[in-house]
């Protein structure tokens, strides 16, 4: 009996992926066989490709994957540097990390790929007559493999993004590690008939996967072609070379798969579609879709009806491919533009030392004085050199990351809603950390001043919306301080909302735990059922607990606001007592 309820329960599972078929585009829309699909996707970041940003190696300025892997060989060899590697990507990416994703609501991974892990560059081949003689690498589809494998077990699409291309497709080399002392990508046809062949190798290894998302070709184009617009391709009148290398890549890859969409992308960090209408790539495939990228601009409905436009034009689907780098305001309100307008997405990254990805890495210490010393322009010994960056690729371990759950809840639990959810559970007669204010948007959850980055449309410096840039990725600014973390640097207006849970109607005192170093200040404390409000001496830099006035609260759940009247305080943490 048990066996045949397997059997069946199996073949039910069977059908059911079989009826979703293929994801593909149909007109506007991306559509599986149950209808139309919003993608809901991270990147994986620097798990493939490393980016100095996110390996904090920039300020020694090693700002690419081939720089770093060059600094360690020079410092502990190839073997030991291939040792790291080899953990660094058991570690940084697992099928914990996947089941992580599904269980918080995402439908797809787009992975960021370097082409090294799959073959070799153009300068260590073999070239005969103007022909490289390919050599292939077992490591990376190794991973690859295992990635869709995890993908189909979850159900989740798998979406391959060439980040790295063969040469590198664009100036910034910190994300396509182009060498401008070799030829890039658009210099040479070696690295595009290498690029060509690993699409080829690709989409024939994948071609009959039901959970293959599609194949984005080149991530963020950015070059000046015929000396229009700016270095990185933006104001660039003619990209028709990045079209005619899709319009080759398509081709080439529907020699082997019919079957997947191929996503394609600008100039200008795959932005600058110029010359897209008069060229073939428009009608050289039917399951084709533009992706864009946005970055710290205004989420207005303005700032995609260009995008839209274009959908309607052309009659092929949007996806945008990549965003993130921003405050959960950001990021709810982003996400909710995208899904009411049908545009599906993907953020950036899943995990680094940042508060604003849905993992947060924990340097470590040893890691932190490798950096130093390279910032100096010196070099620890080969086994502290080697310890650090293992500890490094330990600390990515999913286990060793802290789990993000505003982050989380903003992304997934606030499209096209404002409302809020506790941190934590709080009660009475316990302290509650002020840190621990409940999750949702600015003027929802917290008011603060500075709640997001939108320094392009405000032609102004980027903004840190968290001053502190500490345990939280809202507005409301937090310092650690003694590994506890603190609200600080308030202004006029701020303010901050928990939910507390009493088990009985109730009068309290509320104790708060602050420093002021300034001036005396006020803040107001409301319940809902009143007000009231308390002044906080200075206390020079100790900490004091101070005791307010009598505060009603309703049996079960109440809304408790904190309301800076005036002060700079450093606020640490409040405890409810009945009177």
């Amino acid at each position: 009996m048990l066996r045949y309820f397997i059997t069946i329960t199996l073949s039910i599972i069977g059908l059911q992926c079989f009826a979703q078929g293929f994801l593909r585009t149909e007109g506007t829309e991306i559509v599986n066989n149950n209808g139309p699909v919003i993608i809901r996707s991270i990147g994986t970041g620097n798990w493939m490709i490393q980016e100095g940003y996110m390996m904090q190696s920039t300020d020694a300025k090693i700002n690419t994957h081939t720089q770093f892997r060059t600094k360690l060989e020079e410092n502990i060899g190839k073997e030991k540097t291939a040792e790291f590697y080899d953990v660094w990507l058991e570690n940084h990416f697992t099928k914990t990390d996947l089941d992580s994703m599904k269980a918080w609501g995402f439908n797809a991974v787009r992975v960021a790929l370097h082409y090294k892990w799959f073959t070799l560059p153009i300068e260590a081949e073999k070239v005969k007559n103007g022909k490289i003689k390919h050599t292939w690498l077992k490591e990376g589809f190794d991973y690859t493999d295992k990635l869709m494998e995890w993908c189909t077990e979850n159900e989740m699409y798998l979406i391959f993004d060439m980040h790295g291309a063969p040469g590198g497709q664009g100036k910034d080399a910190n994300i396509s590690d182009y060498d401008e002392s070799l030829p890039s990508l658009w210099d040479s046809e070696l690295n595009k008939e290498k690029l060509e062949q690993l699409w080829i190798k690709i989409a024939k290894r994948y071609k009959d996967e039901k959970w293959v998302g599609g194949y984005d070709l080149i991530n963020e184009p950015n070059w000046k072609f015929k000396n229009t617009g700016s270095d990185n391709g933006c104001g660039c009148n003619d990209n028709d070379e990045i079209w005619d290398l899709h319009a080759r890549l398509t081709k080439a890859i529907r020699t082997v798969d019919k079957n997947h969409i191929v996503y394609i992308s600008g100039n200008c960090w795959g932005n600058n579609y110029e010359s897209f209408d008069q060229h073939d790539l428009k009608n050289a495939d039917d399951n084709m879709a533009i992706t864009f990228h946005k970055y710290w601009t205004f989420n207005t409905d303005a700032s995609v009806q260009g995008w839209i436009d274009m959908r309607e034009k052309y009659q092929m689907p949007l996806w945008m491919s990549e965003a993130g780098e921003n405050s959960n305001t950001w990021f709810s309100d982003c996400i909710s533009l995208f899904e009411k307008n049908n545009i599906g997405w993907s953020w950036w990254p899943v995990k680094k030392q940042r508060v604003n990805n849905v993992l947060k890495v924990k340097t470590p210490d040893s890691y932190y004085k490798l950096l130093g010393a390279w910032e100096k322009g010196e070099n620890l010994s080969g086994e502290e050199t080697f310890q650090a960056v293992m500890d490094y690729a330990e600390s990515h371990k999913i286990e060793n990351c802290e789990v993000a759950n505003d982050v989380i809840y903003a992304m997934i639990g606030q499209i096209n809603n404002d409302k809020t959810k506790p941190f934590k559970e709080h009660k009475t007669n316990q302290d509650i950390l002020f840190a621990d204010y409940d999750m949702g948007k600015n003027h929802f959850a917290y008011y603060d001043k500075i709640s997001a980055n939108y320094h392009i449309d405000m032609n102004a410096e980027r903004a840190l919306w968290n001053t502190g840039f500490q345990y939280r990725n809202d507005g409301v600014d937090i310092k650690i301080v003694d590994n506890t973390p603190i609200v600080a640097w308030t202004e006029e207006g701020e303010w901050m909302k928990y939910t507390i849970k009493t088990n009985k109607k109730q009068s309290s005192i509320i104790k708060i735990t602050y420093q002021n170093q300034g001036e005396e200040a006020k803040v107001r404390i409301s319940s809902g059922l009143e007000n009231i409000i308390t002044t906080l001496p200075s206390t020079s830099k100790n900490w004091k607990t101070i005791q307010s006035e009598t505060l009603k609260l309703q049996e079960g759940e109440n809304t408790i606001i904190f309301y800076i009247i005036k002060g700079d305080l450093q606020l640490k943490s409040f405890k409810i007592e009945s009177k």
